[in-house]
C-alpha cells in the first residue's frame, strides 16, 4: 500500500472526509464495514459525511452467504477457532504470571535501580518471547487451515471474491471500519482482501487500524471480566508496520500508571503505540509515518509523548 492513514474513533467526531480531502480522492470509495456485522450496510452516514458515492463490500455478508453455500468450510473454520480459542486460553495462563513479574520488578525500589534493570529487562524480553510464541502458534493453525481446505480455491470463495476485485477497479480508495476485530479480520483475510486492494490508499479507523497491522494487540486495563493484561490476539493482515493502535485508548487504559504505560511501551519497543483518540491521526507516505498534532505515543518512561 503506497498511502495508509489510520484515525481515531468517527462516530462523534468524524475527520475521515478531511483525510480523504487530503489524498485528493475524488472517485467512490470502497468499504468495508464488517465489523458492524449484521448493521454492515448501515453506512448512510459515512456516504453523508463524505459527500460521494462509497461502494459496500458487504465482506460480513458475502462470508455469510459462503458459509450457508459450503457447510464444510464452515464447520472446519468453526473447529479452527475453537482450537484457536484453547491456544488463546493457554497463551492468558503464561502471559498473567510473567506480566506480573514484569510489573513487580519495574517496581522494585529497595535499593539501586541499575541492580533491578537488567532483571526488568529480561523480564520483559520473557513477555515479548512468549507473544512471539502465540503469534507464531497461531499462524500455524491457519497455515494448517489453508492448506487442508485451500479456501481460494473453493467454488463460493472465489466467486465473491471475483466479485469484489471487480468493484474494487472503479474505486478510488478503501476505508475500513472498524466494530469487531476478530470477526472482520477472519472476514477479510478469506476474501483475500489484502491482495484485492493492492495499490489503492487505505483509510482505516479502530478495529479497522488494528486489522491491518502487523500484530493486533487487544487491550483493556479495567474490563468488566478478566485480567486486564493487553494480549497479542495474533498476526493482522500486515498492511503497515511500525505501529500498534490502540483506539479509544484514554478510556481503556490507566494513562496515570506509570508502571503500566512503560511495561506495554518497553514490551513493544520498536514500534509507536499509538493513542487513537478521536482527532488523532497518522500517514503512512510509502517511506514513514507523520503523526498529525495531537496525536500521541506511550514512552518507555511512563509517560505519553507527542507521536511524531
Amino acid at each position: 500500500m503506497s498511502k495508509i492513514i489510520l484515525l481515531g474513533p468517527q462516530r462523534l467526531a468524524p475527520t475521515l472526509v478531511d483525510a480523504v480531502d487530503d489524498l485528493g480522492i475524488d472517485g467512490p470509495i470502497a468499504m468495508i464495514t464488517a465489523g458492524w456485522e449484521e448493521r454492515e450496510e448501515e453506512d448512510t452516514e459515512l456516504e453523508d459525511h463524505l459527500g460521494k458515492r462509497t461502494v459496500n463490500l458487504r465482506v460480513f455478508g458475502r462470508v455469510e452467504e459462503i458459509y450457508r453455500s459450503d457447510t464444510e468450510l464452515h464447520g472446519a473454520t468453526l473447529e479452527r477457532q475453537e482450537t484457536i480459542r484453547r491456544l488463546r486460553d493457554l497463551y492468558r495462563i503464561r502471559l498473567g504470571h510473567a506480566l506480573q513479574a514484569a510489573r513487580e520488578l519495574l517496581r522494585w525500589n529497595n535499593g539501586d535501580r541499575a541492580l533491578a534493570e537488567p532483571e526488568c529487562d529480561a523480564a520483559i524480553k520473557a513477555v515479548r518471547d512468549l507473544d512471539a510464541h502465540h503469534k507464531q502458534r497461531i499462524s500455524e493453525v491457519h497455515a494448517a487451515f489453508d492448506a487442508a481446505w485451500k479456501p481460494a480455491k473453493r467454488a463460493t470463495v472465489a466467486r465473491h471474491r471475483k466479485e469484489i476485485k471487480k468493484l474494487l477497479k472503479g474505486t478510488a480508495a478503501l476505508g475500513v471500519a472498524g466494530g469487531h476485530v476478530n470477526r472482520l479480520l477472519n472476514r477479510m483475510r478469506l476474501l483475500g482482501l489484502p491482495e484485492l486492494a493492492k495499490g489503492l490508499p487505505v483509510l482505516a479507523w479502530s478495529a479497522g487500524a488494528m486489522a491491518l497491522s502487523e500484530q493486533i494487540v487487544l487491550f483493556h486495563d479495567s474490563p468488566p471480566q478478566g485480567a486486564g493484561d493487553a494480549e497479542v490476539l495474533e498476526a493482522g493482515l500486515g498492511l503497515y508496520s511500525g505501529v500498534i493502535p490502540l483506539p479509544d485508548a484514554r478510556r481503556r487504559l490507566r494513562l496515570d500508571d506509570a508502571t503500566r504505560v512503560a511495561l506495554f511501551a518497553r514490551r513493544f519497543g520498536g514500534d509507536i503505540c499509538a493513542l487513537m483518540d478521536e482527532g488523532a491521526r497518522l500517514d503512512w507516505d510509502g517511506a514513514r509515518w507523520t503523526a498529525h498534532k495531537g496525536t500521541y505515543r506511550l514512552a518507555e518512561d511512563g509517560s505519553q509523548c507527542d507521536a511524531t
